[in-house]
């Protein structure tokens, strides 16, 4: 007979009260925001077409220039010169045409007529001049688009110029491939921000890096995209209203876009989301892999649909922190755990160590494949393993040998040491709201426990997880999404030393504390420097030669150890038309060609 006093006094049993609790105060949550959806917002539909989407992520600032991990807002908001189609192909945006000059360094811009801000006010070439020289080239302004635009070895910005309200030239220092995809850029309004950039705070800094705020009135947030924002709500959602003053016509003149609002509940846990959706509260969701099963027997009667765009153009990834500086005095890694991270042995010995095959068999049902590289397949600079890429499969007995031959040893536990008899045990973490990330921490905390390797896995909050990535530099390995260009220079940003993105040994930026006995190594450098070579080459033939040495060096010395690849899936209403899914820029990349078959 079951004694419960004695299950009530089990940990396991404890443990079991506790998932439930969580999962019938998700089911709260879930319930309390579809309720309101239901009523407060369909309500509001009868009279204006729109959809609702989910966003993973807070907000932190509605300023263009500075967003990093909230850049899904920029979809509805901004564009720039040109635009980014979901096939990788770029097309005219605000700039209805441009020239090159025969020897690669002038580019001439014309602007489409008659194109005006969500203000009224005219959107002309003064606007473009005032982007790149007053905020993307700033040095007190730490935007992101600086790493695009530093040509060259001697690390120039091109120079740009009004030559009439509608003409805009950029003079480049030497001849820069990517040049025309990277003033995809988004343009910001001059009449708005040209007193912010130049009045200075308390500290010194721009008086921009504190405009446009999430306590901005949203009605002073001047955009130029098919969407304003309407209103936001924080730790709830953004709603945005089609921009009067869109540029966007179709061939029968109708203004553009066709759907009046976007509603972007803020849903930072993807089991809520998934719970939102089947309730009819959500027109849109990324499929997980772990529900395609359930959404795909789904399929018909939820009145949805799952499209597939491919593989992602990203990957999954493990990184150390290489980092050898110190913050106001503090190491950012112990020193000890420092030498075991920079020790490329040790590195490589983790890489053989995890068995990736078993997390796309086990995490995700086998949709995706492992990747090799920091270049994405579909890239055709791509180096395939066959070609001699150097790939890492999971072999126990090798990585214990590269750990042997690198001064580690076992102790009669089985424990790895290093040579000062220290016990190899550090600390792994990862975003708390994505449950994949979770599940393969577990699978890799298991892997190398193989190895003699103690990991203490930490899940934690998406804005800890960003901040110390971006900001405090505190961690020693993480888990995470990356992202796997098509276009290499689109993440040179990740590669340059000196770079906003270069994760795994992060100097300080604008504005930051400075970061104290940082080096960078010879191979770290030596990709930064091929990353720039490669810009500057026009010949492709050759440009692909320069990326495929810098993939060979990233997996010899594997500042990231890459993981799986998965398939890029998500679910839509079918009452949403003119869906074409990307891997590359997701589903509302054409948010302007979107129609609904009916309102209600």
């Amino acid at each position: 007979m079951l004694d419960y006093k004695l299950l009530r006094n089990n940990k396991k049993y404890t443990l079991i009260r506790h998932r439930w609790l969580v999962i019938l105060l998700s089911l709260i949550t879930a319930i309390t925001i579809i309720i309101y959806n239901q009523t407060n917002l369909k309500n509001q539909a009868t009279a204006i077409s729109q959809i609702i989407v989910s966003f993973p992520i807070e907000p932190t600032t509605f300023n263009p220039a500075l967003i990093v991990e909230s850049a899904y807002t920029l979809n509805y908001t901004y564009e720039g010169l040109v635009k980014e189609n979901g096939q990788g192909e770029i097309e005219p945006s605000l700039a209805e045409s441009w020239e090159t000059s025969p020897d690669k360094k002038q580019v001439i811009y014309t602007l489409r007529k008659d194109l005006k801000w969500s203000d009224g006010k005219p959107l002309t070439a003064e606007d473009v001049v005032f982007t790149y020289n007053e905020i993307y080239t700033n040095p007190a302004i730490p935007t992101y688009a600086k790493d695009f635009f530093i040509i060259g070895k001697n690390r120039t910005f091109p120079t740009v110029r009004k030559l009439d309200d509608l003409r805009v030239e950029f003079r480049l220092p030497e001849p820069f491939a990517p040049f025309i995809r990277a003033t995809k850029l988004e343009i910001l309004p001059a009449h708005i921000f040209r007193e912010s950039v130049k009045i200075k705070d308390q500290e010194g800094r721009p008086k921009f890096m504190s405009t446009w705020g999430i306590d901005t009135p949203p009605e002073n947030i001047i955009v130029n995209g098919p969407y304003t924002i309407e209103s936001y709500t924080p730790s709830q959602r953004i709603i945005f209203r089609k921009n009067p003053y869109y540029w966007r016509k179709d061939a029968q003149g109708n203004s553009q876009p066709y759907i009046d609002r976007v509603i972007g509940e803020i849903i930072p846990n993807q089991d809520t989301s998934l719970i939102q959706f089947r309730s009819g509260g959500l027109d849109y969701i990324n499929v997980n892999t772990n529900y395609f099963s359930l959404l795909k027997y789904e399929e018909d009667k939820g009145k949805f649909a799952i499209y597939n765009g491919g593989l992602f153009i990203g990957s999954t990834a493990i990184t150390f922190n290489l980092n050898k500086g110190s913050k106001n005095g503090q190491p950012l890694v112990n020193p000890i755990k420092s030498r075991w991270f920079n020790t490329v042995a040790f590195r490589q010995a983790i890489a053989y160590g995890i068995n990736r095959q078993q997390i796309l068999n086990n995490i995700y049902r086998g949709l995706g494949k492992l990747q090799n590289s920091p270049i994405a397949v579909q890239s055709k600079y791509y180096l395939p393993v066959q070609a001699g890429l150097k790939v890492y499969e999971y072999n126990l007995q090798k990585a214990k040998e590269l750990l042997l031959k690198a001064g580690f040893k076992y102790n009669n536990q089985g424990q790895l040491l290093d040579e000062q008899e220290n016990i190899v045990r550090f600390s792994l973490t990862t975003n708390a709201n994505n449950n994949i990330l979770q599940a393969m921490g577990v699978l890799i905390k298991q892997n190398l426990s193989d190895l003699g390797i103690a990991v203490d896995f930490n899940p934690v909050a998406t804005s800890i997880f960003i901040n110390k990535l971006t900001q405090t530099f505190d961690w020693e390995c993480q888990v995470l999404d990356v992202a796997v260009g098509q276009e290499p220079n689109d993440w040179a940003n990740v590669w340059l030393p000196e770079a906003g993105w270069h994760f795994f040994n992060q100097e300080s930026q604008a504005g930051q504390t400075p970061i104290i006995g940082r080096q960078v190594a010879d191979w770290e450098r030596k990709i930064g420097n091929l990353y720039i070579q490669a810009a500057s080459e026009v010949d492709e033939s050759k440009r692909k030669a320069i990326y495929v040495e810098t993939q060979q060096i990233t997996q010899e010395y594997l500042p990231f150890i890459y993981l799986v690849n998965p398939l890029s899936m998500v679910a839509v209403r079918n009452r949403i038309q003119g869906i074409e899914h990307s891997a590359l820029l997701g589903t509302f990349w054409n948010s302007y060609d979107l129609k609904l078959t009916d309102i209600n």
